[in-house]
């Protein structure tokens, strides 16, 4: 990966569940802050729409980073890479930078789909895959299977919830983890430390949430329809947590707060 890739890749700008016009100025006000990577899904159901904002937004597709990720229902041989088709047709490009599977298939078996993936990669289809929603298991197979590097591993990530495991094993397969959920849904605000080193460092309770989890080695997806918000979440590469300050918000891993198990989403697996 470029360095340009990597740094772009760091701050991206997630579009679930946005839709129409709401989804056309949010993407707008991204882009005016200088976010340039942006993330969508087949199930999202605004692929197209992100291609069209994308398409008349003036800038080259070279300065831009963007990811979709395959819905398990076209994981099947006559379907994924005629699927992926459609997501370049509806997006506008000839490739996205990164092509994800969105969930493990219902069983768990991860292997054909990684396959699949690997077709689609030797296509053109992706300048890069990687995966979502992974456990560490799943990723070992995952770079097992998948001819090119898996650069990416696309999980609910805040302060709130302990993912150490799976940080770990991420990191000794050399798979970067990417954040959503990454205030788990404003659920950080309810504990007072965000608020109180956020006065000292002069950034908001949600700026410091953001920058714990970069600083964690994690990839950030963030989304709103609030232009002020949409920038302060962009701007949070001019300070740093301290050691101390990291150990008081990771404490917070303690709450175990899980926003996506299986009541939720059937398809989740049995997380780390």
């Amino acid at each position: 990966m470029t360095i340009y890739f990597q740094q772009t890749f760091q701050r991206s700008f997630g579009t679930w569940p946005l839709r129409g016009q709401v989804l056309a100025q949010a993407l707008q006000a991204a882009l005016t802050v200088g976010y340039r990577a942006f993330d969508t899904a087949q199930g999202y159901g605004n692929e197209a729409e992100v291609g069209t904002a994308l398409a008349q937004s003036g800038l080259r597709r070279a300065d831009l980073c963007i990811t979709t990720k395959v819905r398990p229902e076209n994981f099947g041989p006559d379907q994924f890479l005629r699927s992926v088709e459609q997501s370049l047709a509806d997006l506008q490009v000839d490739q996205v930078d990164v092509l994800l599977l969105h969930w493990p298939p219902m069983g768990g078996d991860v292997v054909p789909g990684l396959r699949l993936l690997s077709q689609a990669h030797a296509r053109g289809f992706a300048r890069h895959v990687g995966v979502s929603n992974y456990t560490v298991a799943m990723l070992r197979q995952a770079v097992a299977v998948v001819d090119a590097p898996i650069v990416t591993n696309q999980v609910e990530f805040h302060p709130l919830l302990d993912q150490s495991r799976l940080l770990a094993g991420a990191v000794e397969l050399g798979v970067p983890l990417a954040s959503y959920c990454s205030v788990a849904r404003g659920e950080v605000f309810k504990y007072p430390v965000f608020a109180q080193i956020g006065a000292e460092c002069g950034k908001s309770a949600a700026q410091v949430a953001l920058r714990w989890i970069l600083q964690k080695g994690v990839s950030l997806n963030t989304m709103s329809t609030n232009p002020a918000n949409i920038a302060a979440n962009f701007d949070i590469m001019d300070f740093s947590l301290s050691a101390v300050d990291m150990a008081r918000i990771g404490a917070l891993n303690a709450t175990g707060l899980r926003l996506i198990g299986k009541a939720q989403m059937a398809l989740a697996p049995d997380w780390d």
